[in-house]
């Protein structure tokens, strides 16, 4: 890991010494999204309510520049400009360089007929059989850690290969003890937790971003 990137999580600590007690936990979430990401995988997000938020918000720091700039590559530029000879500098400006991440809280027409017809409590699980394969990362997030829509994707992903990083509150909980690693948010109140999380996942965010896209 840079020197630079392990700033980081001393800045989060910085801003919330409470933090601290769940540093151990971030730097491990850490190195499943860089795994999961230098070996061209992709990662998923779930949540409910104002974790949907957070599932939708995580995957807008992923897919595009968060706090630094993703320029494309030499070898994209060059295929960009055999493919669109008169328009390859603009995409080639405007273009940047993307973590694949999909937002499970997205797909409306999906989630809403499947809940109809078959069970709201799985409507995450079956993204996570449809999209997911062996390898991908599955972003579980709940503040109770008890949403069975939540925990029903985390053992659809154990059992078809992706590894998981649920968000919860501090209390032991059903998701808790399932993720491969689990941040738990020092805090038992809903909107405390979600303030917490959000410095997390950014936090999370910037890292992998700095590792991937900084220069030294």
């Amino acid at each position: 890991m840079k020197e630079t990137t392990k700033q980081l999580l001393t800045t989060m600590r910085n801003r919330a010494p409470e933090l601290e007690a769940c540093e151990e936990a971030v730097a491990a979430a850490y190195g499943l999204m860089y795994d999961c990401f230098a070996a061209d995988h992709k990662v998923l997000t779930c949540g409910n309510g104002g974790s949907a938020a957070d599932a939708e918000h995580i995957v807008g720091e992923l897919m595009k520049g968060f706090r630094l700039r993703r320029p494309v590559t030499s070898v994209q530029r060059e295929a960009l400009k055999r493919a669109l000879p008169d328009d390859h500098e603009s995409f080639a400006r405007l273009l940047q360089r993307a973590l694949p991440a999909i937002s499970l809280v997205s797909q409306s027409s999906l989630i809403t007929a499947f809940s109809n017809d078959v069970s709201a409590e799985m409507v995450y699980a079956q993204q996570v059989f449809g999209y997911g394969a062996a390898g991908d990362l599955l972003i579980a997030i709940s503040t109770s850690g008890s949403s069975k829509n939540v925990v029903n994707a985390v053992k659809a992903a154990s059992a078809f290969g992706l590894l998981s990083i649920g968000l919860t509150g501090e209390a032991q909980s059903p998701l808790g003890d399932l993720c491969t690693v689990t941040v738990r948010a020092p805090a038992r109140e809903t909107a405390a937790i979600q303030e917490y999380h959000l410095m997390i996942y950014h936090t999370l965010c910037s890292m992998i971003e700095n590792e991937l896209f900084a220069d030294e």
